[in-house]
């Protein structure tokens, strides 16, 4: 029907989004004359380890809502029913691991990088084919998630695409830049409040325009969009309960176990505990998000029914229907557009901030100071600093590419989704199982990364010429982790009904989605595994302490003790960090990290060792590399 129907914003909603950009640079200035300044890479990129749980939990929680989100979660209600609300299922276990396993031990490694754990772990040459996959992974998205949203607001209100683009990644570039990790972290709060009020009046007045809450139920069973539990174990089904309550925890430990936007967060925490209540504040938020998201989408439902805009022409893709959707809806409403609006690119400048800062860490951290072991803090907060600036300017470039990308863009998504599932495997190598070595890490690594692009080039190569015969869109329905939602794989492509179960290969590229972090990530741990029995596996006394869980240990505690030591289940960790020598011990510090320990803490006192051996930090001087292992107990 028609052209596409573009509405127009009027000046408060322009006034409204304006004072999101400036409110946010706001926040940017205060932090960098303010302070410290920013004037140490301590600050710059850790904020002090001095932030509090409720901030660092909602900067946790912007980071993970992005605004493909935003655009994703109503438009998946809308097509295919609330079977994807069964997400919040995996969120319990998806936070609890990591408050209880990867938290405690980045945190007690003072690490300011994540994958200086893999250097500490198995060797330098892990922690560099860690980053550099980090870094590939990010870089992907960040174009796309800043141009993605500018897109559907441009086709839905004529709102000037580019002036869009660079107004936010100018915006975003300046507070990152300037601000470090406490501006990130303060503007995330800042934006998660403006995301919550921008889908909450979309939601209340959507409801009244249809009637009420009572009404828009009916309408949504009515029209087959209340699902029910579905129990199907097949791993080709797009979403079932298993694949969202399961495969789901595998997503959820790729984003906030390991992936070093979420990590970064968890080390600016000022203890240990505040690190491990912000997982557990985020989980609820998480539950209000994911119902905020289904309740516009059956909000839509009612308003439009079967006929929705995407069928009669005036929009071009499901991610511009909630834009629609909501123009629609607020049209004799000022101002209320112009909040949406702002909620949305409040999800961009979250997610895009969050990598830059993650970014400049990761490169500062692993690529340079390995090498420049003698540069003064100066010139490393100044590299810092250009560092973050320089990964904005090439996240504009990156949205330009996706602007050229055309049908491509959802498989520049789901290259960047099925890197997170071979690092998360990784790390799980890594903290437990002991016996692993840094051959069998980087064969795993490389196994999980070509199955991670076999299976989802295939299934994107296979569906593009018979589209008839396959199943829905379950493998490039955009695989998503890291710092993007699960969401964002199933906004770009509409999903095709499945007429036959597919066979052969063409079963293999079907596997849906939501397995496939759990699946790459698995692939890395057998690979790694096996490999590392071939080659020699690593003995007890060679792991760094502090670097394993004893998660074997503690599932075979009915075993002898001396079965369990020859399978390597009693980690330095727990049992030895105590025997070692002090000096033996530091001289390991030297070797993993390549930064020699200082005369005054060579000469510690006993008694200050016997702290560190019971869990108590010991402040490090601003300055350090922060490197320092800790010998704890878990």
């Amino acid at each position: 029907m028609g052209d596409p129907v573009q509405m127009r914003f009027t000046v408060v909603d322009y006034v409204i989004f304006v004072i999101l950009l400036v409110a946010s640079t706001g926040i940017g200035l205060y932090y960098a004359f303010s302070g410290g300044r920013q004037r140490t890479t301590q600050e710059f990129l850790l904020a002090d380890r001095s932030m509090s749980c409720l901030p660092v939990s909602l900067s946790l929680l912007a980071t993970f809502q992005s605004a493909v989100a935003i655009l994703g979660a109503p438009a998946e209600i809308y097509t295919h029913g609330t079977q994807y609300w069964f997400l919040g299922c995996s969120y319990f276990l998806g936070l609890l691991i990591p408050a209880h396993i990867f938290i405690p031990i980045f945190y007690r490694l003072r690490l300011t990088s994540a994958y200086q754990y893999l250097e500490l772990r198995f060797n330098k040459t892990v922690r560099i084919c860690g980053t550099v996959t980090f870094i590939f992974q990010m870089v992907i998205y960040m174009g796309v998630v800043l141009y993605a949203p500018a897109l559907a607001l441009n086709a839905v209100t004529g709102f000037n695409l580019w002036g869009a683009v660079l107004g936010m990644g100018l915006v975003c570039t300046l507070y990152t830049t300037l601000g470090g990790l406490k501006a990130v972290i303060w503007t995330d709060v800042f934006q998660t409040i403006v995301m919550f009020a921008g889908q909450l009046a979309v939601i209340v007045v959507g409801t009244h325009q249809a009637g009420g809450i009572a009404e828009v139920w009916r309408k949504a069973q009515n029209g087959s969009r209340i699902s029910g539990l579905d129990l199907n174990p097949d791993p080709l089904e797009r979403h079932t309960f298993w694949t969202l309550g399961v495969g789901g925890v595998f997503l959820m430990l790729a984003l906030y176990g390991v992936n070093q936007a979420q990590v970064q967060r968890y080390l600016s925490s000022r203890t240990e505990k505040e690190a491990v209540m912000s997982c557990y504040v985020v989980f609820p938020c998480q539950q209000i998000v994911l119902t905020l998201g289904c309740l516009m989408g059956l909000v839509m439902y009612a308003r439009y029914g079967e006929d929705s805009p995407l069928d009669k022409g005036y929009v071009t893709a499901n991610d511009q229907m909630v834009l629609y959707f909501v123009m629609d809806v607020l049209q004799d409403l000022p101002g209320l557009p112009g909040l949406f609006v702002a909620c949305l690119f409040s999800g961009a400048l979250s997610t895009i901030s969050s990598a830059f800062n993650s970014l400049a860490t990761v490169t500062m951290e692993d690529l340079i100071k390995p090498h420049c072991p003698v540069m003064t803090e100066a010139r490393a907060t100044l590299l810092s600093k250009g560092l973050a600036l320089a990964y904005g300017l090439v996240c504009l470039a990156m949205a330009y590419i996706a602007s050229r990308m055309g049908s491509v863009l959802q498989a520049a998504l789901s290259i960047f989704g099925m890197v997170g599932g071979p690092l998360l495997g990784l790390f799980c190598l890594g903290m437990f199982f002991p016996w692993a070595n840094s051959i069998g890490a980087l064969t795993g690594l490389a196994a999980g990364l070509i199955m991670a692009f076999w299976i989802g080039i295939g299934s994107f190569v296979m569906r593009v010429p018979a589209p008839t015969i396959l199943p829905p869109l379950n493998a490039t329905a955009l695989p998503g982790v890291g710092n993007m939602t699960t969401a964002a794989m199933t906004t770009l492509v509409r999903a095709v009904t499945a007429k036959s179960r597919p066979k052969g290969l063409q079963a293999f590229y079907s596997l849906s989605y939501m397995w496939y972090s759990a699946h790459n990530s698995t692939t890395v741990v057998i690979v790694g595994l096996i490999v590392s029995l071939l080659t020699g596996p690593m003995k007890e006394k060679d792991l760094t302490p502090g670097t394993v869980y004893p998660v074997l240990g503690n599932l075979l505690f009915f075993l002898p003790e001396r079965y369990k030591e020859k399978l390597c289940c009693v980690t330095p960790l727990v049992q030895k960090a105590k025997e070692i020598d002090t000096h033996q011990y530091k001289m390991a510090q030297k070797d993993s990290n390549g930064v020699a320990l200082s005369k005054e803490e060579d000469n510690k006192t006993e008694n200050e060792v016997e702290h560190e051996e019971e869990g108590e930090v010991t402040p490090q001087p601003s300055c350090r590399l922060s490197h320092m292992l800790q010998e704890t107990a878990l």
